[in-house]
């Protein structure tokens, strides 16, 4: 990475930041103020007129800003035409529309600055807890101006995580003992980062989460020095013709082994 690039990252930071900012005072006009609503995915997903709303103001910003960059956009239609671009943003407007739709406060929006399939600069914003998490390749994690890191209890110690009591069931009992669950957290995203800044000590993401989940917290959790994996324990990429993904686990190193070693075993391998 060159000074050029650092800089170019630095600046592309700020404008995400501002456009995720004003993205988000957009959408905190609807909260619980009963927006339209319309299912998508079979009807197994919402979308609001809060989400639109927010993903026009998002691309008016950042399009405008910078007409070379690709778009991926979870409220966007995808024309392909991103997978030209050596760099795009890649754009959640809400997430977390269920919690959102439900008068919760645990939603964000999330944008990424992606360059050869992996982040250079990330931003979750969450308008109603007034958090606003950002993270540039080569610079350290942030919440609200402060660095942020990883949890560092012990290992002897059982550790908080996210994830599905299904999931935990199924886990060898030497390893259950040392894992404390936590109540469902809505945003993928946001769950992340609470990873990121030590308020759980990981995550287990079941398959089928999306790009525009994962870029931004990817980023802003591997700066504040943990990682997200797949059971290969291989980071994910980003500006694929397929922009889900499979099973992921998200930690700090010692209790990503821990969570891969359980997840291994729950798959016989």
């Amino acid at each position: 990475m060159t000074d050029v690039d650092t800089a170019l990252w630095r600046s592309d930071l700020g404008l995400i930041a501002d456009a995720a900012r004003q993205a988000g005072d957009v959408a905190l006009g609807y909260f619980n103020q009963s927006p339209e609503v319309w299912w998508k995915n079979e009807g197994r997903s919402p979308v609001s007129a809060a989400d639109f709303a927010a993903n026009q103001k998002l691309e008016s910003i950042l399009r405008t800003a910078r007409p070379d960059y690709g778009w991926l956009s979870e409220e966007t239609d995808d024309d392909g035409d991103r997978l030209s671009r050596e760099t795009l943003f890649i754009i959640d407007p809400i997430d977390g529309t269920r919690a959102f739709l439900a008068g919760q406060d645990l939603w964000c929006v999330s944008v990424a600055v992606v360059r050869h399939g992996r982040p250079v600069a990330g931003v979750l914003y969450a308008p109603a807890l007034e958090e606003l998490y950002e993270a540039v390749e080569g610079g350290v994690a942030l919440k609200n101006g402060r660095p942020i890191t990883v949890s560092t209890t012990p290992l002897d110690a059982p550790g908080r995580f996210a994830i599905a009591e299904d999931v935990l069931k199924a886990f060898p009992e030497a390893l259950k003992h040392r894992i404390e669950r936590v109540r469902h957290v809505p945003s993928l995203a946001y769950r992340i980062a609470m990873v990121a800044d030590g308020q759980i000590d990981g995550t287990f993401v079941k398959h089928n989460s999306h790009d525009w989940d994962l870029a931004a917290a990817d980023l802003i959790l591997e700066r504040a020095g943990g990682r997200l994996v797949d059971l290969q324990g291989e980071v994910p990429l980003y500006n694929r013709i397929q922009v889900s993904h499979g099973e992921l686990c998200a930690a700090a190193a010692p209790r990503l082994a821990d969570l891969l070693t359980g997840i291994g075993e729950r798959r016989g391998s």
